[in-house]
């Protein structure tokens, strides 16, 4: 029987980088489902889509054709038929998902992919909703938050590294904007789940975090 692993936050958290290695230091599929929603922020973004028309999102979210793949480990991300991975992690990308996540019909197609992953594999998946809609009865669901100015940091240092322009006190407001917006969306708002470890990382490392995330799966049954 497969076992799985819920991981949800806010945006800058550092889900992404814990849950990978995570997901590798237990011999785990590593679930990305935002970079899922992210390759279709891309989609919406290169048809001219602005996040603020939903009805274009709900119309066309049916033609876009989304998979995971993994090769050497490493998750691609294919929109259409082309690898994405370098395109969703512009911010333009990460807006764009959090606008259409709120719409219903997109976020059905994807919940519908990640939960088949889920089924038949064991699994470390994070996003927003993991834990309290996408995978209900995980092993085990940890939400992974850190203060508005540490994950500003973080998101600054990853785009100066990236050679993206880009101002501090920009990134702040762009975190802030998208915390509001995922927690009070109509549909699946981003909450911690009754049943969820909360973990702050603001005064940890990426090492420190795994450690803990470690000690809290293997209670949950996985083997390390």
């Amino acid at each position: 029987m497969s076992i799985s692993i819920a991981i949800d936050g806010p945006a800058g958290a550092g889900k992404s980088t814990i849950a990978r290695k995570l997901a590798e230091k237990l011999g785990y599929i590593y679930v990305d489902t935002g970079a899922m929603y992210r390759a279709m922020g891309c989609y919406f973004s290169g048809l001219g889509v602005k996040k603020e028309d939903a009805e274009a999102m709900r119309r066309l979210c049916g033609q876009a054709d989304i998979e995971i793949r993994y090769e050497q480990g490493v998750q691609q991300v294919i929109l259409n038929g082309e690898n994405v991975n370098d395109q969703i992690r512009t911010e333009e990308a990460g807006l764009m998902a959090s606008a259409c996540a709120k719409i219903k019909e997109v976020r059905e197609k994807l919940v519908n992919l990640q939960r088949a992953l889920a089924a038949k594999a064991d699994v470390v998946m994070d996003g927003r909703d993991i834990g309290t809609y996408v995978l209900p009865d995980a092993d085990l669901k940890i939400y992974l938050t850190a203060s508005v100015q540490v994950r500003a940091q973080r998101r600054y240092r990853e785009l100066m590294e990236k050679k993206e322009p880009c101002s501090l006190s920009e990134v702040e407001q762009d975190i802030i904007a998208r915390d509001e917006q995922d927690m009070n969306r109509q549909i699946s708002p981003l909450r911690q789940a009754k049943d969820a470890v909360l973990l702050d990382s603001s005064d940890l490392t990426v090492e420190q975090v795994l450690e803990k995330m470690c000690r809290l799966a293997e209670s949950a049954g996985a083997r390390i």
